[in-house]
C-alpha cells in the first residue's frame, strides 16, 4: 500500500511524563513536542499507510515505556480528519 502524508495534532498524558518525553522526541522527528502542564502537545507530519496504523504504532511505543499513557489524536490527510482516543477511532470527518 502507498505511503500517505498525515498531519498529527495530539495530546499525550501519562503517569510518568519524564519517561515518555525521550520516546516522543525520538518518534516525532519532524514536528514539535511541547509540555503543557501535565500533558504533551504534539504537532507533526508522518508518513504511513493509514491513520489507524500510525496511531497504533505511536501509542504502542509510548505504552512500552509507560503503560498508563493516554493519546487523543487527530490525523489529517487531504480533506479527511480521523480522530482517536487511545486505540479507539472516534470518527472520520470531511472538511
Amino acid at each position: 500500500m502507498a505511503q500517505t502524508k498525515f498531519s498529527l495534532v495530539a495530546r499525550v498524558s501519562s503517569d510518568n511524563p519524564v519517561a515518555i518525553q525521550p520516546v516522543l522526541a525520538e518518534l516525532i522527528s519532524e514536528g514539535s513536542v511541547t509540555l503543557t502542564g501535565d500533558e504533551f502537545l504534539v504537532e507533526a507530519e508522518m508518513l504511513g499507510e493509514s491513520a489507524r496504523e500510525l496511531n497504533r504504532s505511536l501509542l504502542s511505543a509510548l505504552r512500552r515505556v509507560e503503560r498508563k499513557t493516554r493519546l487523543r489524536a487527530e490525523w489529517r490527510s487531504g480533506d479527511t480528519t480521523e480522530r482517536f482516543f487511545d486505540y479507539v477511532p472516534k470518527g472520520v470527518y470531511k472538511s
